[in-house]
C-alpha cells in the first residue's frame, strides 16, 4: 500500500474511503468534510480525521477536503493504477460466487486463474477465468506471476495447499477456511470466518439493539 506505517484498523478503512470519493466524484462533488464522510461511510468524523492524519494534513480547517485531491491521494496509496492478478483455490459453492463477483467494482484487482481439483470443471474456462488443475498450481503461480491468492478449499486440505501457494511465490492469502494456516515470515494471512462475523452480528443484535 504505502510505506506509511498505520494502524490494521486504519487501512481497513481506507478502500471504504476511496469508493465513496468515487461516488463523490461522480456526483461532480468539489468537496467534503469529515462530518459528511462520517454520515455516508458510517465511521465517526474524529477517526476519519484521525485516519486522515497518518498521511499528513490532507484537509483545510473550515474548508473540509478535496474530493479530487483526496481521491488521487487514495488511488496513490492503495495502488489503483496497478492490476493486481489473483489465484482462486477451490471452486466449490463459494468460489463460483467469487468467481461470478470477480471484483467487479474494483477495477485494480482480478481473479486471473483458478484452481481446483475436480476433473469435470479443470481446464475450462468459468465467467472468462481459466481453472486449472492443481497439479499446475505452482507452474502457472510463476508463470503469471500471481502473488496473491483466495482459499477456499474444504479445512483438511487448507495447510497443504498454503504450503504449495508459498513454494509457488504467494506473498498474501485471504483465508476462507476455518482452518488457521501457518506461513513463513513474509507471507501474509488474511482470515475470513463468516460464521464468527455472522454471530457476531447476532449478538450485538441481541444486546445493544433493545
Amino acid at each position: 500500500m504505502s510505506e506509511t506505517k498505520i494502524p490494521r484498523a486504519t487501512a481497513k478503512r481506507l478502500p471504504i474511503y476511496y469508493r465513496y470519493l468515487n461516488i463523490l466524484k461522480d456526483s461532480d462533488k468539489l468537496r467534503v468534510s469529515s462530518t459528511e464522510l462520517s454520515e455516508a461511510v458510517k465511521v465517526d468524523s474524529a477517526t476519519i480525521r484521525r485516519d486522515f492524519s497518518y498521511f499528513g494534513a490532507l484537509g483545510k480547517r473550515g474548508y473540509g477536503y478535496d474530493v479530487e485531491k483526496l481521491l488521487d491521494f487514495f488511488k496513490k496509496i492503495l495502488n489503483q493504477d496497478t492490476l493486481t492478478n489473483v489465484a482462486l483455490v477451490g471452486v466449490g459453492n463459494l468460489g463460483n460466487a467469487l468467481l461470478n463477483f470477480n471484483f467487479h467494482k474494483n477495477s485494480n484487482v482480478r481473479i486471473s486463474a483458478a484452481f481446483d481439483v475436480k476433473t469435470d470443471i479443470t481446464n475450462t474456462i468459468k465467467s472468462s477465468v481459466p481453472i486449472y488443475p492443481m497439479d499446475q498450481l505452482q507452474s502457472q503461480l510463476k508463470d503469471q506471476q500471481i502473488e496473491v491468492a483466495i482459499l477456499t478449499v474444504p479445512s483438511q486440505v487448507a495447510q497443504e495447499v498454503t504450503d504449495n501457494l508459498v513454494k509457488g511465490g504467494v506473498k498474501g492469502i485471504l483465508n476462507f477456511t476455518p482452518l488457521r494456516v501457518t506461513v513463513p515470515e513474509g507471507v501474509r494471512v488474511q482470515n475470513v470466518d463468516l460464521t464468527n462475523e455472522l454471530q457476531t452480528l447476532i449478538y450485538f443484535l441481541d444486546n445493544y439493539n433493545a
